[in-house]
């Protein structure tokens, strides 16, 4: 049963990847990591991209962002302006926070409201894994 369970996981972090836009060659930068989040996610995206994820520290341009976010890690405005620093132009920012009814969940209309105050607009949400949401931001036009 558990190797079922973990198939499943997989073929859902695989299906979410391909939905949030992850493509080979992409530079992915993560913000967030705990010990809480999706294994599963992280490995599908490093492989759909072909390359580790990179960390906070990283200052070179990449091409997405994952953000992991509780309810409880702080203020979501900020955090976002924060991942601007090194995003290319036309990418986004993949916001990945725990699925409702589960500890730390968010509520939608606090990631709009976060994500119209940093000049980004959600385009969709994706079930990702048994315990996380991810919520697509992309720059509005005419927003670097």
């Amino acid at each position: 049963m558990t190797g079922e369970s973990t198939e499943q996981g997989e073929d859902l972090a695989r299906s979410a990847v391909a939905k949030l836009g992850f493509e080979q060659d992409q530079i992915v930068q993560e913000y967030g990591w705990d010990d809480d989040v999706d294994e599963a996610l992280r490995v599908a995206i490093e492989s759909t991209v072909g390359e580790e994820i990179e960390d906070e520290d990283y200052t070179g341009v990449v091409d997405a962002v994952i953000l992991w976010w509780r309810d409880d890690d702080g203020d979501l405005t900020d955090a976002l302006v924060d991942t601007l620093g090194t995003l290319a132009e036309g990418s986004s920012i993949v916001l990945l926070t725990p699925r409702p009814g589960l500890e730390g969940e968010v509520d939608p209309s606090e990631v709009d409201e976060a994500a119209t105050t940093a000049g980004l607009h959600t385009s969709g949400n994706v079930m990702c894994s048994e315990g996380w949401v991810a919520t697509r931001l992309a720059a509005r036009k005419g927003v670097a």
